[in-house]
């Protein structure tokens, strides 16, 4: 009969159970990575804008991201202070010499004015135009750089925007610094190549520029064949034909050379600010979306700069370009392995006339090395053709 009867014991004093036992918390697994590492995930990351989020996510984070080596910023956009008609003024497509001196001076100099505004005094614009980073003091530019939401937004409700030079001032250990403009400078056909890479201390270290009146690209050069003004490129010894010199073609690779040569001088100078600020760079680059211009600086020639000031044109916001000696290789029609064909290949490699007797003999390599493929391949092959030499004054 007892067996009958329910244990009461077990129901008035039941074991605890387990989910009534206390649990450890669980932690974040970033509290357990060392500085070292999460500043290798920073450093990787390294987009300027990226950064500023992580180091609004935890005081940690916050003391972090000032230590991190290597920064990239990328221009989100531009906003000139010029009627709006240069804007479309210096995309305009150029369909003769006479455009491309009319892109030369729209597509050029106002841009330059306008970066110059841009990276020099901060000033207020509409609150839709601006965006800035958290790593950024509450002040206002015409460049944007990135935007921020709630709490770092200025008071009454505008948005607020700033420089490179504003984005970078809380960065107390940059190294690798690279600045992407939003496009290049200068407005051309879209089927016209015009790739330029520059080297600067104080002044102009070397320029290299390599364009072509036309790319064919290997899924078009069947159709394009019978259209090429020249077939069998290398049946001219590397001379240059003489049509090149009364059609308007040497004429046509001055204005390339002059126009590259302006906009490097005038992205230089816009660097002064920030190459003061931060000393501790090893490395800075400032090239555009469209991968148009490179301009590049090392540790010596960021010293240089610090030690002895730049040269500034007179005429506009830039580095005075010093006498230059240049050389120039040219192909009617150059076809690179992977198939694609450049018509008017044109390759011309400037430094100050003081540097060129002694750098003469790096030349070859230093010139073949300035582009990414395959216009790497086409500096190459442009190199080995017969070399015409040119001078142009300071200006």
């Amino acid at each position: 009969m007892s067996s009958l009867l329910p244990d009461l014991t077990t129901r008035i004093h039941p074991e605890p159970p387990c989910i009534l036992s206390p649990e450890p918390q669980q932690l974040d697994r970033f509290d357990s990575l060392p500085d070292s590492l999460l500043l290798l995930i920073f450093n990787n990351l390294a987009d300027v804008k990226a950064l500023g989020r992580c180091s609004s996510v935890s005081r940690r984070f916050h003391s972090l991201v000032p230590q991190v080596q290597n920064v990239v910023v990328r221009v989100d956009c531009v906003i000139s202070d010029d009627d709006p008609s240069s804007s479309s003024n210096s995309s305009d497509k150029s369909r003769s010499i006479s455009t491309l001196f009319r892109v030369l001076i729209g597509g050029i100099f106002k841009p330059i004015q306008a970066l110059g505004q841009f990276l020099g005094p901060k000033r207020s614009s509409p609150p839709s135009t601006a965006a800035t980073s958290p790593l950024s003091s509450p002040s206002t530019s015409s460049l944007s750089v990135g935007t921020v939401d709630g709490d770092d937004l200025e008071q009454g409700g505008g948005v607020t925007h700033h420089s490179p030079t504003q984005v970078l001032k809380n960065f107390n250990e940059i190294r690798f610094l690279k600045i992407e403009l939003p496009s290049g400078e200068l407005g051309l056909e879209d089927d016209v190549l015009l790739r330029w890479r520059a080297d600067f201390g104080s002044t102009l270290d070397n320029c290299v520029m390599l364009g072509a009146s036309s790319v064919v690209y290997p899924d078009k050069v069947a159709s394009n064949l019978s259209n090429c003004d020249v077939i069998g490129g290398n049946d001219d010894n590397g001379s240059i034909p003489e049509s090149f010199y009364t059609n308007g073609g040497l004429k046509l690779r001055v204005v390339w050379t002059i126009s590259s040569l302006i906009a490097a001088s005038a992205r230089h100078y816009l660097l002064q600010p920030i190459i003061a600020e931060h000393k501790t760079l090893d490395s800075l680059v400032l090239t555009d979306a469209d991968g148009q211009g490179v301009l590049c600086m090392n540790r010596e020639q960021l010293e240089e700069l610090r030690v002895k000031p730049l040269s500034a044109s007179s005429a506009s916001k830039r580095t005075l370009v010093p006498a230059l000696n240049m050389r120039l290789w040219y192909a009617p029609y150059l076809e690179l392995p992977d198939g694609t064909v450049l018509k008017g290949a044109t390759l011309v490699a400037t430094r100050p006339s003081d540097q060129s007797v002694q750098r003469e003999v790096s030349d070859g390599l230093w010139v073949s090395s300035a582009f990414e493929e395959p216009f790497g391949t086409a500096a190459k092959m442009l190199v080995k053709r017969r070399t015409y030499c040119l001078e142009m004054n300071s200006f």
